[in-house]
C-alpha cells in the first residue's frame, strides 16, 4: 500500500486487516477513504481510532443530520486523517463535494467480500465505488 499498489488483503476475522490500512494512512499524506458497509463496524473502528487520538470521523445513516453536517465540515477543512463512511454515503455528491480539493492517499473498500455475497441488488451504491476510485484519483 504504501507503494501505490492496489492490495487485496484476505485474512480471517482478528487477523488485523484493518491495521494493513491504518497505519499506512498515518504515514501518507491526506486522507484514507474507508468504504465499510457495516454500521457497527463503521462505529467501532471510529470509537478505537478516536481513542488513539487519530483523526476520524464516520459518515453513516445512524448520525443526526447536524452530526453529518459536522462531520462533512472537518472532512472539508482537511484535518482528517480517515474517514469511515457508508458505500451509498461515499458514492453521494454531497461527500464527493466535500472531498473534491482533498488530497486523498487511500480508498479502501472494507469487509470487500459483502460485494459478492450480497451483491449490487441489495447495495446498488457498489456499482459506483469504481468512478468514486477515478474522482478521487
Amino acid at each position: 500500500m504504501l507503494s501505490g499498489r492496489d492490495t487485496l488483503a484476505v485474512m480471517p476475522t482478528g487477523g488485523g486487516k484493518s491495521l494493513t490500512y491504518q497505519l499506512p494512512s498515518l504515514l501518507l499524506p491526506g486522507l484514507t477513504v474507508v468504504v465499510s458497509p457495516l454500521i457497527a463496524l463503521i462505529r467501532d473502528q471510529f470509537e478505537k481510532l478516536t481513542a488513539q487520538g487519530i483523526e476520524t470521523v464516520r459518515v453513516d445513516s445512524s448520525l443526526t443530520g447536524t452530526e453529518k453536517e459536522e462531520a462533512l465540515s472537518l472532512l472539508e477543512e482537511g484535518s482528517q486523517k480517515i474517514v469511515l463512511i457508508t458505500p451509498e454515503g461515499a458514492t453521494g455528491a454531497a461527500f464527493k463535494k466535500r472531498v473534491a480539493d482533498q488530497q486523498v492517499s487511500l480508498l479502501v473498500i472494507d469487509e470487500a467480500h459483502c460485494i459478492s455475497e450480497w451483491g449490487h441488488d441489495f447495495r446498488p451504491s457498489y456499482l459506483a465505488l469504481g468512478a468514486l476510485a477515478e474522482d478521487l484519483g
